[in-house]
């Protein structure tokens, strides 16, 4: 498959995410709160290349693949994503439609636990400081309402490509992987096929 085509695969994989999001957060009235960030500066976020090919595709496309990647390069020491922007009006990340898959799954899907309960996988505050809606929305899930499901979603990055897929690093180092990709990938094609 053509970087461009996983491209595209991968964005397809998230417009059914969101979609899946939006009806679940509907339903349940389970919501971020307000002008939180507090996931965005947890330090140990790992996620894998093939989550941000969208990502290193736009900044190619836009040509600031390789400042960015200077960027990644100078904040090396910096855990935090380098996305994230506390000023952002959209969830303090500068560039919110290209975020990962990890980014997009937090909050608002759920995992299967040993009893093949699902469990919604969500951050504390949100479970101490909206106590009912969390409980209102897991409620929903024990009684099947569909969420979305974390490891059916890692399944089908896996199907596009399982080696950049498989491999999982600290976010930024995943960000880079992935912009390295697409800079090696284009190193030997016409630039016209952008």
């Amino acid at each position: 498959m053509s970087l461009i085509k996983k491209v595209r695969a991968v964005e397809n994989i998230y417009q059914s995410l969101e979609k899946e999001i939006a009806r679940f957060q509907q339903n349940s009235n389970f919501k971020c709160i307000e002008n939180c960030h507090a996931c965005c500066t947890k330090k140990d976020i790992e996620a894998n290349p093939l989550e941000f090919l969208p990502l290193a595709y736009h900044l190619y496309k836009n040509q600031q693949a390789y400042t960015f990647l200077e960027s990644l390069e100078q904040r090396s020491e910096d855990p935090v994503c380098a996305l994230f922007n506390p000023f952002h009006t959209q969830g303090a990340c500068s560039l919110y439609q290209y975020r990962g898959l990890i980014c997009r799954l937090f909050g608002f899907s759920a995992a299967i636990d040993k009893n093949e309960k699902k469990n919604l996988i969500t951050c504390k505050l949100l479970k101490t400081q909206k106590i009912s809606e969390y409980k209102n929305a897991q409620l929903l899930i024990n009684k099947g309402f569909p969420v979305p499901h974390t490891s059916k979603y890692y399944m089908k990055l896996y199907a596009i490509d399982l080696k950049l897929s498989s491999q999982y690093y600290p976010v930024n180092k995943a960000i880079e992987h992935a912009i390295e990709t697409v800079l090696f990938y284009f190193s030997f094609r016409d630039k016209k096929a952008v």
